[in-house]
Parts: C-alpha cells; sequence; structure tokens
C-alpha cells in the first residue's frame, strides 16, 4: 500500500511583519529543498500573503489562508473570498481553527459553509478538528471531534474529504507547552481514520491527517512516525526558521 505523503504547515496566526516575514520566508525557501515525500506550506495573516506569494513563487513552498469567507462576493465588510485567495496564489485554508471557534463562536455549521465555499472554488480545505480539557477529562473526545468531521460531511459528502486535509489540535496542547503524547495523538488519529472509513475505505487511506499541539523540533520525529500522523499544524515553532526547518526535514521518509 503507497505510503500517504507527508505535510507540515505553518500557521503564524497574527503574528509577523514586512521585515520579519522576509527574513523567514528566505531562510525557508533556500533550505526546504529536496525534501523527500514532504510538501510543505505556510499561512501568513492575510495582509502578507501576497509577500508570500512573491518571495516563495518558484519554490517548493506552497501557501495558503488562516480564513476566508463563507460568501463568494458581496456586501461583507472585513470578509475575504475564496476567489481572492486564489488571485494570490493560494494553495490552502484553515477552517474551524479551535482559536476561530473558542474565540470568534465559529459553529460546525460556519466551519461547514466556509468548507464548500473554499473546496468549490479550488481551494484544499484544512479542517481543523480537536476537543477542550474539559471535554477531553469528561471522555467525550471522540464524540466532540465525529460531530466536527459529520457537520461536513452532511454538507459536502464523503467524497469531498479526498480533496481536503484534516488537522487534529487537543485545544488543552495549543500553547500551552503540554502536548499529547505520540499514543494519546495517535489513538485519536486512528479514529478519524477508521470514522471515514466506515463510509468510505479508499478515501481514509489517501487522506491526510495532520497533528497540531505543541510540535518542535524535539518531538517531531517521534510524532510524525505514528502509522496515522501524517504531518503537522504548527504554530509558535513556525515563526522560528531553524525549527520550522527542522520539523519539516523531520517529516522525511
Amino acid at each position: 500500500m503507497a505510503m500517504r505523503q507527508k505535510l507540515v504547515a505553518g500557521n503564524w496566526k497574527m503574528h509577523g511583519n514586512l521585515v520579519d516575514n522576509q527574513a523567514l520566508l528566505l531562510s525557508l525557501r533556500t533550505q526546504l529543498v529536496g525534501l523527500r515525500n514532504v510538501s510543505c506550506a505556510v499561512f501568513p495573516p492575510a495582509p502578507y500573503i501576497p509577500q508570500a506569494q512573491h518571495e516563495l513563487t518558484g519554490s517548493a513552498i506552497a501557501w495558503g489562508a488562516q480564513n476566508v469567507s463563507k460568501h463568494a462576493k458581496g456586501a461583507f465588510t472585513g470578509e475575504v473570498a475564496a476567489s481572492m485567495l486564489l488571485d494570490f496564489g493560494c494553495k490552502y485554508v484553515l477552517l474551524g481553527h479551535s482559536e476561530r471557534r473558542a474565540i470568534f463562536g465559529e459553529t460546525d455549521e460556519m466551519a461547514a459553509a466556509k468548507f464548500m465555499a473554499a473546496l468549490t472554488s479550488g481551494l484544499t480545505p484544512v479542517l481543523c478538528v480537536g476537543e477542550t480539557l474539559d471535554e477531553r477529562e469528561s471522555g467525550c473526545a471522540e464524540s466532540v471531534i465525529a460531530r466536527q468531521i459529520d457537520a461536513i460531511i452532511e454538507v459536502a459528502g464523503v467524497s469531498a474529504l479526498a480533496k481536503a486535509v484534516v488537522a487534529y489540535e487537543p485545544v488543552w496542547a495549543i500553547g500551552t507547552g503540554k502536548t499529547a503524547s505520540p499514543e494519546q495523538a495517535q489513538a485519536i488519529h486512528a479514529f478519524i481514520r477508521q470514522k471515514i472509513a466506515g463510509l468510505d475505505a479508499g478515501i481514509a487511506q489517501g487522506l491526510m491527517i495532520l497533528y497540531g499541539g505543541s510540535v518542535k523540533a524535539a518531538n517531531a520525529a517521534e510524532l510524525f512516525s505514528q502509522p496515522d500522523i501524517d504531518g503537522g499544524l504548527i504554530g509558535g515553532a513556525s515563526l522560528v526558521a531553524d525549527e520550522f526547518i527542522a520539523i519539516c526535514k523531520a517529516a522525511q521518509f
């Protein structure tokens, strides 16, 4: 059976400026070359997407956006449409990130609407799913994640996942310095894959499922060696060139 490609994606969140970004992108562009079986991508804040396009065009690194509107166009002040992201060469877009859910009140239904907007425009959605500490401790991590995935399948069908990426982010391990153990992370990744395999085994087998929860150069290789972990969605460490490069290299096989 063919091994799935790995993907390492750097979510810059609300960080960066023109000067720092240029130094970071230059390091990535010159050092992330010739990786085996690994794709790399960065997700800058929206104003810096043109800078990423300028610095990374012709390199091996893709770029994407941290959010997208569910609307194609119109009177939606402050929103950014999928077609606009495509104008600047974006390949990916994050959806359902835990910070969007927790801080900005995004629901499963909103994530599903954005997923459809991304998919129909030709962007690759990176669907973020995950449970909070309370949800994990009360034993409902799997049911929370199942609900988040079902919301997508309900509107898009399981076949849509063939053109998407899933990122599991245990909310309790983001920016807290806590990391799920490789075994804890693998257990949830396997659950996600088995859930989808119940609907379509082929799509489940090909689906890239990334881990996002305080991944660092020091723990990347152990996480990425798990059978159902297909790379990482990297937060803080993606702002440090040497760390992000080391994480990308750790995903090679």
